[in-house]
């Protein structure tokens, strides 16, 4: 057969040399199919093949059909952290996962993920590592990660044991129960025609295939988070399937709204031995209720719960403060919809803002998610809270000011000046607020507004995420806005950065993702909203509607 023609870059493609010849007559150790009972007694040691009945009765059982048959499944095997065990197919043979280069980039602990199951690495997907590695972004970062990786799992064994698996478990990954094989053979790749052989891509489908055809009994599953990668397979007839490990939710509909409608029938069923006390917190009478009933074991500590019957009586809005066992204690709100309570001249438009402003300015409080659509007030309100606690409480220093500085269209290149001369054409969303927020006071007179501006200018630092590695923020409330376009390390990265008194605000809208790699299920909105529910010092609210004006609420509907 003639050698495929080469791609632009001769260094992405290996030549035949480069490759051990094959011998026709050995069989190949490293994918033997064998017996459960042996695969899960031998699971840190090398495996033997069996022997050729044993392969020969399992080829049997399970039709060459199998493979494709099971990749319906493989949303189970690739399901997100949920505490369901990838189950093994009937015949009890595990799958074996071919990783494309941009879920190892994407997570670099993606290679300890399959737990039982078995990881297949192509050449190409090594060769691809390699021109990844150089640089200082986080793609870089990443491909050095799994280099690192592979080669603490490769040093000390021996190069016929290579050919048999390395155990994941090695390096100290209990979970991952499976084994690593490299591409250690040249293999007859065939294509349809008009698929260049010299694509990367191409190559790796090209592998896939040999190994459906070697290994007629196994299922062979390729993963990727390439999509045109996995349309080009499933046209192939091959079975590919997204990386969905570092999924929070399958389904964002599921997550954490921080509100819960209580039934009408609430106080009849959980009324029986209920108590109820006042106390003064912050200068503040506050209801608390103790109860027990059927909904009790579905509320989460600093949720808000609320009943608005229809028949004329009062409503009523609280905040679930403690639960312990079937018991919980309800305490009932500040009501922020009044004037006299207003927030730097701020008051809550409807009931999630009622519920947003009671979390924002709680100094038990210290972190706060608000999750909403554009102009449902999450930025005003959070500046307003920021503002009342800076400079008429006391409470906070500062208010800082971050988010991540992803372009909508096109970048318009580099901006001059100082960190926060570049930071402020990011900010725009701000200085509208300031400008709403500054209006508030008509008796102080031109002078009167510009000092007040300036005081308020002096107390708000806006800072870039890039520099954020190794500081300590004390006292400060810190707001960080547009942080769906977030991914959970860096998410990570900044909630760390609390020191003590410091209070830290997360605003976002998860339909408006434009960092690329970045789904509504993978954001590091959704992932910390989903890890901080039910702790007793941090809440969340979704803002259900708009408050911005009568045309933007109809061309949010419309458009």
């Amino acid at each position: 057969m003639p050698l495929p023609k080469l791609p632009t870059k001769p260094a992405a493609l290996l030549s035949p040399q480069d490759y051990p010849k094959a011998d026709k007559d050995k069989i190949v150790k490293s994918l033997t199919l064998i017996e459960p009972v042996a695969r899960k007694t031998a699971v840190a040691t090398p495996v033997a093949p069996a022997p050729a009945p044993v392969r020969a009765k399992i080829a049997d059982k399970t039709p060459a059909t199998k493979p494709r048959a099971a990749s319906s499944a493989q949303t189970v095997a690739l399901a997100p952290k949920s505490g369901a065990r990838r189950p093994t197919d009937k015949s009890g043979v595990t799958k074996l996962f071919v990783l494309d280069t941009n879920v190892l980039m994407h997570d670099p602990t993606s290679l300890f993920r399959f737990e039982e199951h078995d990881v297949y690495l192509p050449m190409m997907t090594l060769e691809e590592l390699d021109d990844h590695k150089k640089g200082m972004s986080e793609v870089a970062r990443s491909a050095r990660q799994v280099s690192r990786s592979l080669d603490a799992l490769v040093s000390g064994v021996e190069e016929n044991a290579i050919d048999e698996g390395i155990p994941l478990s090695k390096l100290g990954n209990k979970d991952a129960k499976g084994r690593l094989f490299f591409q250690t053979k040249l293999q007859n790749v065939t294509l349809p025609e008009g698929l260049p052989m010299g694509k990367a891509d191409n190559q790796i489908l090209g592998v896939v295939r040999a190994l459906e055809a070697q290994y007629p009994g196994r299922a062979i599953v390729l993963v990727s988070k390439d999509i045109n990668m996995r349309i080009k397979a499933r046209a192939m007839g091959l079975p590919a399937e997204e990386y969905l490990n570092d999924h929070v939710l399958e389904d964002t509909d599921l997550l954490y709204s921080g509100i819960m409608q209580l039934p009408d029938d609430f106080w009849i069923k959980h009324a029986k031995g209920m108590e109820s006390w006042q106390e003064n917190k912050h200068g503040t009478g506050y209801t608390f209720y103790r109860l027990s009933g059927p909904v009790v074991p579905s509320m989460l500590v600093n949720q808000f719960v609320y009943m608005e019957p229809q028949n004329g009586e009062a409503s009523f809005y609280g905040q679930v403060r403690q639960i312990n066992g079937k018991t919980a204690v309800i305490q009932t709100l500040r009501d922020y919809a009044h004037t006299k309570n207003s927030v730097w001249g701020v008051t809550a438009r409807n009931r999630e803002q009622n519920f947003a402003l009671n979390l924002l300015m709680d100094p038990e409080c210290d972190f706060v998610t608000l999750l909403g659509q554009a102009g449902t007030g999450k930025t005003l309100l959070a500046l307003a809270a920021g503002l009342a606690q800076v400079l008429e409480t006391k409470l906070y220093s500062e208010i800082i000011v971050t988010r991540v500085t992803v372009p909508v269209g096109e970048d318009i290149g580099f901006l001059p000046g100082t960190e926060e001369e570049k930071m402020s054409p990011w900010m725009g969303a701000f200085d509208d607020n300031l400008e709403v927020l500054n209006k508030s006071d008509n008796d102080a007179g031109e002078w009167g507004r510009a000092a007040t501006q300036d005081l308020i200018r002096s107390r708000i630092k806006i800072k870039s995420l890039n520099f954020m590695r190794g500081r300590t923020f004390v006292n400060k409330f810190l707001i960080i806005d547009e942080a769906q376009n977030l991914t959970p390390k860096q998410m990570k990265t900044l909630v760390t950065r609390a020191g003590p008194g410091t209070k830290i605000i997360c605003l976002g809208n998860i339909a408006q993702i434009d960092t690329p790699y970045l789904t509504e299920g993978s954001s590091g909105l959704t992932y910390v909203v989903d890890r901080f529910k039910g702790w007793g010092h941090s809440g969340h609210v979704t803002l259900a509607r708009g408050e911005r004006s009568r045309l933007a609420d109809h061309a949010s509907e419309v458009l």
